[in-house]
């Protein structure tokens, strides 16, 4: 249970939370999480190819990259679909 000051609105506590879970929600759609997603993983894919020696890791970690842009450019279709037959 959340304890409240006596001067607090409990409006404002609801109106703050809503404003917390809205910002959450536009960080996992935006597209600076996923650009800083596909940086991270392009740079941690070439260091360990790099060091068990794969030839050319900088052109090889792009699979990984190319990987998880497909899939999150897929999925706005794929929930579309699953919301739709889960809704029959």
């Amino acid at each position: 249970m959340i304890m409240q000051t006596s001067t607090e609105n409990p409006l404002d506590s609801i109106h703050e939370r809503n404003r917390r879970v809205e910002m959450d929600k536009a960080w996992e759609t935006s597209k600076t999480r996923m650009i800083a997603i596909m940086i991270m993983t392009y740079v941690v894919a070439t260091v360990f190819l790099w060091l068990i020696h794969v030839d050319r890791p900088y052109v090889n970690a792009l699979m990984p990259v190319i990987g998880y842009a497909l899939s999150t450019a897929s999925l706005p279709f794929v929930k579309t679909w699953w919301m739709k037959r889960r809704s029959t």
